[in-house]
């Protein structure tokens, strides 16, 4: 691994573990969302504006809600009872939980994430809501913890982003996926590349800016990796004001010596896609 790519990773794994321990953003304090994050009390309302329902939210533990997402997998995934779910980047659990409702008692849901602070919060939400059929796992997205060929579906959301090696997470979900297993992934995605400042500032990376791949780039890694039916299910522009106030991207105009408003034209090509694809076989 490169010596940046490992810069980032700790720099990831700090921000998240933070937001575990202060149930705030990954992106850092602020009023809306950012990467899906923002700070107490308007965790709910960041929810409810990538996604999730009233009803959703009331149905989950309410430290597994870190207001992290950019969408709402579960919601689009289509999940059968008996069927076995990964969450790639779980956090606090609230993609797991919402998943565990959907296929029932007879089904699984295992949540892997990097960041150990995350994964001990999760654990605590299953224990004390007595959730049976989840389990949180440590592991890295790119390296998952999960047998060959045991997984039904595969979700995440706005977690694929942040990897320095987003090949190797898609071919990662196509091993453990059974043949015709499918993912349903809630990200970010570019409409045209950063400037090369930007996509090297760590600050912009673990801001959920400058790790983000260009739409057509992100979809030709899902294909690669053996995925078929690859479908954008929705898109939306993702509004830089989400982004510009955020305490990181606010560090990165400061280093970058950037204009607001050229971070904002920058900001502007960031969308929300919510990606389908399935395994071939059966």
């Amino acid at each position: 691994m490169k010596v940046k790519d490992t810069e980032i990773k700790k720099h990831v794994r700090d921000r998240y573990a933070r937001a575990a321990k202060e149930s705030s953003s990954c992106c850092g304090k602020v009023s809306s969302p950012c990467c899906g994050g923002t700070a107490e009390p308007d965790r709910d309302a960041a929810s409810r504006m990538v996604g999730y329902s009233p009803e959703d939210l009331a149905a989950i533990p309410e430290d597994a809600n870190l207001g992290l997402g950019c969408g709402n997998p579960t919601a689009l995934a289509g999940l059968k009872p008996g069927e076995t779910v990964l969450d790639l980047g779980s956090g606090g659990g609230i993609d797991c939980f919402l998943a565990a409702r959907k296929v029932g008692p007879s089904g699984r849901v295992i949540g892997v994430d990097m960041t150990a602070e995350m994964v001990d919060r999760a654990r605590e939400n299953a224990r004390r809501t007595g959730a049976a059929n989840v389990e949180f796992r440590l592991g890295e997205i790119e390296s998952l913890p999960v047998a060959d060929g045991t997984v039904d579906v595969i979700i995440s959301n706005c977690v694929i982003n942040l990897s320095t090696d987003k090949p190797r997470v898609f071919r990662e979900a196509f091993r453990v996926l059974k043949p015709g297993g499918r993912i349903m992934v809630s990200d970010l995605a570019l409409r045209k590349p950063l400037p090369e400042a930007v996509r090297a500032s760590v600050d912009a990376y673990v801001a959920c800016v400058a790790g983000a791949l260009v739409k057509d780039e992100y979809l030709r890694d899902v294909s690669e990796a053996g995925f078929e039916r690859v479908e954008v299910v929705n898109e939306k522009a993702f509004p830089a004001e989400l982004i510009l106030e955020d305490s990181l991207a606010g560090e990165a105009v400061k280093k970058l010596k950037l204009s607001l408003q050229e971070l904002r034209e920058h900001i502007g090509s960031v969308l929300s896609l919510e990606v389908s694809a399935v395994k071939p076989g059966r």
